[in-house]
Protein backbone atom coordinates (compact mmCIF):
# COMPACT_ATOMS: atom_id res chain seq x y z
CA UNK A 1 0.00 0.00 0.00
CA UNK A 2 2.86 2.50 0.97
CA UNK A 3 4.62 1.83 -2.65
CA UNK A 4 1.44 2.21 -4.38
CA UNK A 5 1.05 5.40 -2.61
CA UNK A 6 4.15 7.02 -3.29
CA UNK A 7 3.67 5.75 -6.80
CA UNK A 8 0.59 8.15 -7.10
CA UNK A 9 2.48 10.94 -5.24
CA UNK A 10 5.00 11.17 -7.98
CA UNK A 11 2.92 10.76 -10.92
CA UNK A 12 1.38 13.42 -9.14
CA UNK A 13 4.35 16.01 -9.32
CA UNK A 14 5.82 14.84 -12.83
CA UNK A 15 2.12 15.85 -14.19
CA UNK A 16 1.85 19.20 -11.78
CA UNK A 17 6.00 19.68 -13.20
CA UNK A 18 5.09 19.54 -16.87
CA UNK A 19 1.86 21.44 -16.49
CA UNK A 20 3.58 24.30 -14.95
CA UNK A 21 6.23 23.90 -17.66
CA UNK A 22 3.55 24.34 -20.44
CA UNK A 23 2.16 27.11 -18.71
CA UNK A 24 5.57 28.97 -18.12
CA UNK A 25 5.95 28.27 -22.43
CA UNK A 26 2.37 29.94 -22.58
CA UNK A 27 3.29 32.98 -20.39
CA UNK A 28 6.29 33.80 -22.39
CA UNK A 29 4.69 33.27 -26.15
CA UNK A 30 2.38 35.29 -24.90
CA UNK A 31 4.74 38.44 -24.08
CA UNK A 32 6.68 37.70 -26.78
CA UNK A 33 3.62 38.29 -29.26
CA UNK A 34 2.79 41.39 -26.80
CA UNK A 35 6.03 42.97 -27.07
CA UNK A 36 6.39 42.37 -31.04
CA UNK A 37 2.76 43.77 -31.51
CA UNK A 38 3.83 47.22 -29.12
CA UNK A 39 6.96 47.74 -31.48
CA UNK A 40 4.76 47.29 -34.85
CA UNK A 41 2.20 49.68 -33.72
CA UNK A 42 4.89 52.15 -32.44
CA UNK A 43 4.49 55.19 -34.97
CA UNK A 44 7.69 55.90 -36.46
CA UNK A 45 9.15 59.10 -36.19
CA UNK A 46 7.42 62.00 -37.75
CA UNK A 47 10.32 62.98 -40.93
CA UNK A 48 8.29 65.71 -42.41
CA UNK A 49 9.76 67.62 -39.00
CA UNK A 50 13.19 66.49 -39.31
CA UNK A 51 13.49 68.10 -43.01
CA UNK A 52 13.81 71.66 -42.97
CA UNK A 53 10.65 73.59 -44.21
CA UNK A 54 10.52 74.28 -47.74
CA UNK A 55 10.06 78.36 -47.64
CA UNK A 56 7.12 79.41 -49.80
CA UNK A 57 7.19 80.98 -53.03
CA UNK A 58 6.33 84.56 -51.08
CA UNK A 59 9.43 83.93 -48.98
CA UNK A 60 11.73 83.67 -51.83
CA UNK A 61 10.56 86.62 -53.64
CA UNK A 62 11.18 88.56 -50.41
CA UNK A 63 14.55 87.38 -49.66
CA UNK A 64 15.58 88.08 -53.84
CA UNK A 65 14.14 91.18 -53.23
CA UNK A 66 16.70 92.21 -49.78
CA UNK A 67 19.00 90.94 -52.12
CA UNK A 68 18.73 92.82 -54.87
CA UNK A 69 18.30 95.88 -52.68
CA UNK A 70 21.76 95.10 -50.76
CA UNK A 71 23.54 94.82 -54.16
CA UNK A 72 21.89 98.05 -55.57
CA UNK A 73 23.19 100.24 -52.34
CA UNK A 74 26.25 98.56 -52.93
CA UNK A 75 26.79 99.38 -56.29
CA UNK A 76 25.45 103.13 -55.50
CA UNK A 77 28.32 103.31 -52.71
CA UNK A 78 30.90 102.35 -54.79
CA UNK A 79 30.05 104.72 -57.47
CA UNK A 80 29.77 107.39 -55.03
CA UNK A 81 33.34 106.03 -53.54
CA UNK A 82 35.13 106.46 -57.01
CA UNK A 83 33.37 109.70 -58.11
CA UNK A 84 35.26 110.99 -54.97
CA UNK A 85 38.54 109.65 -56.01
CA UNK A 86 38.17 110.46 -59.65
CA UNK A 87 37.30 114.50 -58.40
CA UNK A 88 40.10 114.08 -55.68
CA UNK A 89 42.65 112.77 -58.25
CA UNK A 90 41.58 115.46 -60.80
CA UNK A 91 42.23 118.54 -57.73
CA UNK A 92 45.61 116.90 -57.39
CA UNK A 93 46.53 117.11 -60.69
CA UNK A 94 45.41 120.79 -61.06
CA UNK A 95 46.86 122.02 -57.46
CA UNK A 96 50.44 120.05 -59.17
CA UNK A 97 50.36 121.84 -62.27
CA UNK A 98 49.27 125.41 -60.42
CA UNK A 99 51.94 125.30 -58.03
CA UNK A 100 54.53 123.18 -59.78
CA UNK A 101 56.65 126.61 -59.79
CA UNK A 102 56.17 127.00 -55.99
CA UNK A 103 60.28 126.42 -55.16
CA UNK A 104 61.86 127.96 -57.59
CA UNK A 105 59.82 131.35 -57.56
CA UNK A 106 60.69 131.28 -53.39
CA UNK A 107 64.49 130.84 -54.44
CA UNK A 108 64.53 133.90 -57.26
CA UNK A 109 62.66 136.22 -54.67
CA UNK A 110 66.13 136.88 -53.11
CA UNK A 111 67.83 137.34 -56.40
CA UNK A 112 64.15 140.22 -57.02
CA UNK A 113 65.25 141.51 -53.64
CA UNK A 114 68.72 142.50 -54.47
CA UNK A 115 68.18 143.58 -58.10
CA UNK A 116 64.94 145.98 -56.02
CA UNK A 117 68.54 147.29 -54.14
CA UNK A 118 71.00 147.35 -56.74
CA UNK A 119 67.97 150.26 -58.95
CA UNK A 120 67.80 152.03 -55.64
CA UNK A 121 71.58 152.63 -55.32
CA UNK A 122 72.31 152.83 -59.14
CA UNK A 123 70.19 156.18 -58.74
CA UNK A 124 72.21 157.62 -55.85
CA UNK A 125 75.76 156.35 -57.54
CA UNK A 126 78.21 157.98 -59.13
CA UNK A 127 80.23 154.97 -60.43
CA UNK A 128 78.87 152.92 -63.25
CA UNK A 129 81.36 150.32 -62.37
CA UNK A 130 79.86 149.72 -58.89
CA UNK A 131 76.54 149.34 -60.69
CA UNK A 132 77.94 147.10 -62.86
CA UNK A 133 79.66 144.71 -60.32
CA UNK A 134 76.62 144.73 -57.89
CA UNK A 135 74.25 143.03 -61.10
CA UNK A 136 77.27 140.49 -61.71
CA UNK A 137 77.35 139.68 -58.07
CA UNK A 138 73.29 139.13 -58.47
CA UNK A 139 74.06 136.97 -61.45
CA UNK A 140 76.65 134.91 -60.58
CA UNK A 141 74.48 134.18 -56.89
CA UNK A 142 71.08 133.57 -59.53
CA UNK A 143 73.44 131.04 -62.13
CA UNK A 144 74.63 129.01 -59.37
CA UNK A 145 71.22 128.87 -57.31
CA UNK A 146 69.35 127.43 -60.25
CA UNK A 147 72.74 125.28 -61.09
CA UNK A 148 72.99 123.57 -57.89
CA UNK A 149 69.19 122.88 -57.17
CA UNK A 150 67.80 122.93 -60.07
CA UNK A 151 70.38 121.41 -62.69
CA UNK A 152 69.72 124.44 -65.00
CA UNK A 153 73.26 124.79 -66.71
CA UNK A 154 74.05 127.14 -69.71
CA UNK A 155 76.04 126.67 -72.60
CA UNK A 156 77.60 127.76 -75.73
CA UNK A 157 80.74 129.74 -75.80
CA UNK A 158 82.95 130.72 -78.71
CA UNK A 159 85.05 127.98 -80.28
CA UNK A 160 83.42 125.32 -79.39
CA UNK A 161 81.95 122.87 -82.13
CA UNK A 162 78.72 123.78 -83.92
CA UNK A 163 76.08 121.58 -82.97
CA UNK A 164 72.45 121.91 -84.21
CA UNK A 165 70.70 120.21 -81.69
CA UNK A 166 72.17 122.74 -79.60
CA UNK A 167 72.97 125.59 -81.43
CA UNK A 168 70.68 128.07 -83.47
CA UNK A 169 72.92 129.45 -86.26
CA UNK A 170 71.45 133.18 -87.11
CA UNK A 171 74.63 133.84 -89.17
CA UNK A 172 77.87 132.19 -90.77
CA UNK A 173 81.24 132.65 -92.53
CA UNK A 174 83.60 130.78 -93.95
CA UNK A 175 87.24 130.25 -92.47
CA UNK A 176 90.23 128.52 -92.46
CA UNK A 177 88.43 125.34 -90.41
CA UNK A 178 87.96 122.01 -90.61
CA UNK A 179 84.52 121.78 -88.83
CA UNK A 180 81.62 124.51 -88.30
CA UNK A 181 82.09 126.15 -85.26
CA UNK A 182 81.02 128.68 -83.05
CA UNK A 183 82.44 132.34 -83.50
CA UNK A 184 80.02 134.14 -81.68
CA UNK A 185 77.31 133.69 -78.75
CA UNK A 186 75.07 135.96 -79.22
CA UNK A 187 72.55 134.11 -76.59
CA UNK A 188 73.15 131.62 -74.34
CA UNK A 189 71.72 128.10 -74.07
CA UNK A 190 70.33 126.16 -71.49
CA UNK A 191 69.70 122.51 -70.27
CA UNK A 192 67.62 121.03 -67.63
CA UNK A 193 69.57 118.02 -66.59
CA UNK A 194 69.58 116.68 -69.92
CA UNK A 195 66.96 118.07 -71.62
CA UNK A 196 67.35 121.41 -74.07
CA UNK A 197 65.42 124.02 -73.00
CA UNK A 198 66.96 126.60 -75.08
CA UNK A 199 69.07 126.44 -78.21
CA UNK A 200 71.73 129.05 -78.18
CA UNK A 201 71.85 131.61 -80.74
CA UNK A 202 75.40 131.44 -82.96
CA UNK A 203 77.44 132.83 -85.67
CA UNK A 204 78.98 129.78 -86.70
CA UNK A 205 82.10 129.20 -89.02
CA UNK A 206 82.30 127.13 -91.72
CA UNK A 207 85.24 125.39 -93.86
CA UNK A 208 85.93 127.33 -96.57
CA UNK A 209 84.98 125.55 -100.34
CA UNK A 210 87.39 123.59 -101.61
Amino acid sequence: MEEKEEENKEREEVQENAQNSEETQENAESSSKEGGEDAAAQPEGDSSAEEEKEPTPEEKIAALEKENADLKDQLLRRAADFDNYRKRTIKEKQDAYDYANTALLQDLLDSLDNLDRTVEAAEKADDPKAIADGVKIISSSLISMLESKYNLTAFGQAGEDFNPDMHEAIGSCQDEVEKPVLKEVYLKGYKLKDRVIRNAKVMVTMPKDK
